[in-house]
């Protein structure tokens, strides 16, 4: 070809084949990035994201794109890089089709402006929504949350959990822990479910009661553990590396235990009397302070903790905090939320 410029149908053609190989790439990695929400965070709300961006790119994906798809003369398909071969972690995977997506869809965004005029505006706001999930999905890991969490609410059966549970977490609650000991396994499990897609919905952490079996069954971030609950070790070979596992601790010598044993975190407590413990001494603040003191791991102080007295529990330089009924037997769980953690004297957003 002696001429510099394209004919006006070899510009369609090659504008098409530009449109078409990016829709592909873009459809792909979102179905990528489905996937892990759907099978892996058990997250409901970010794949039904995923499936809308699909559905909007497959909307465009018309038949006269399609038709230039040319396979086998595409000098690109021999192309390829040594970094393209091996994935070593979920999070390095979810980045790469991130990018990749982000990239097709400023692609989509330049070449559609030639095709359609509302192709292009349509491929930016979708552009501007994967920026926004991947802030999401490649936010603090779970161990950087526990860091910064600063209410942390053991919940009691309630006719109303669910409920109770989604109020406290849009005032602010970023750590939850399912308790109820009385029901069967499968109760347990469907609830834990429930608890656990939510909490992931807001952004909050999400564990069990003493069960690492039924912490894996509903996908939870971890485990609380008693005192005669299983050793961390076979906890941990049940849950894996990444897991939470917390320990019910009531005195220094316990807490010595857990840190030892691999704890994540150790609940620090009683504070106070409290009837979710019945017949357990309150271990009182200066248990509170010898935490403060000597716990290199994160810790929360628990146990008969509300509004009435969180102020003594903070100044005993308690920097998270545990409660129960401060909560769940609040007439607005909302507002006990963020007002329990307006007493803290700043956010944090590590040890």
């Amino acid at each position: 070809m002696t001429d510099a410029k394209l004919s006006f149908s070899q510009n369609t053609v090659a504008i098409c084949r530009i449109l078409d190989a990016n829709l592909d790439r873009a459809r792909e990695g979102i179905r990528i990035i489905e996937e892990w929400c759907r099978f892996a965070l058990d997250n409901p709300t970010l794949a039904q994201e995923c499936k809308a961006m699909r559905q909007t790119l497959a909307h465009w994906h018309t038949a006269e794109i399609h038709a230039a798809r040319n396979t086998p003369g595409d000098c690109g398909t021999s192309l390829t890089h040594s970094q393209e071969e091996s994935r070593e972690t979920p999070q390095q995977l979810l980045q790469i089709n991130l990018a990749r997506v982000q990239e097709a869809l400023r692609v989509l965004e330049e070449y559609g402006k030639l095709y359609h005029p509302q192709m292009g505006s349509s491929c930016k706001q979708l552009r501007y929504q994967i920026y926004t999930l991947e802030s999401h999905l490649l936010s603090a890991s779970p161990q950087q949350k526990l860091k910064s969490a600063q209410l942390y609410l053991v919940t009691s059966p309630h006719q109303k959990l669910l409920e109770i549970v989604e109020a406290a977490l849009k005032g602010g609650l970023s750590l939850v822990q399912y308790r109820n000991k009385d029901v069967d396994d499968n109760v347990q499990i469907s609830e834990g479910k429930k608890l656990c897609r939510l909490c992931h919905e807001y952004g909050a952490l999400f564990l069990m009661n003493d069960r690492a079996d039924l912490a894996l069954a509903v996908n939870a971030d971890g485990v609380h553990l008693g005192q005669q609950d299983l050793p961390i070790s076979v906890a941990r070979k049940i849950l894996g590396p990444n897991k939470i596992i917390g320990r019910s601790t009531t005195n220094p010598h316990e807490m010595e235990g857990a840190i030892a044993e691999g704890a994540n975190y150790v609940a620090v407590g009683p504070v106070y009397q409290t009837p979710t413990k019945p017949g357990k001494p309150a271990a009182g603040l200066d248990y509170v302070r010898y935490a403060a003191k000597h716990a290199p791991i994160p810790w929360f102080a628990i146990g008969g903790i509300n509004a009435g007295n969180i102020h003594n529990v903070i100044q005993a330089q308690a920097q998270r905090v545990a409660v129960v009924r401060a909560v769940m037997e609040a007439k607005d769980p909302q507002q006990a939320a963020a007002s329990l953690l307006k007493e803290f004297p700043t956010p944090r957003s590590h040890v």
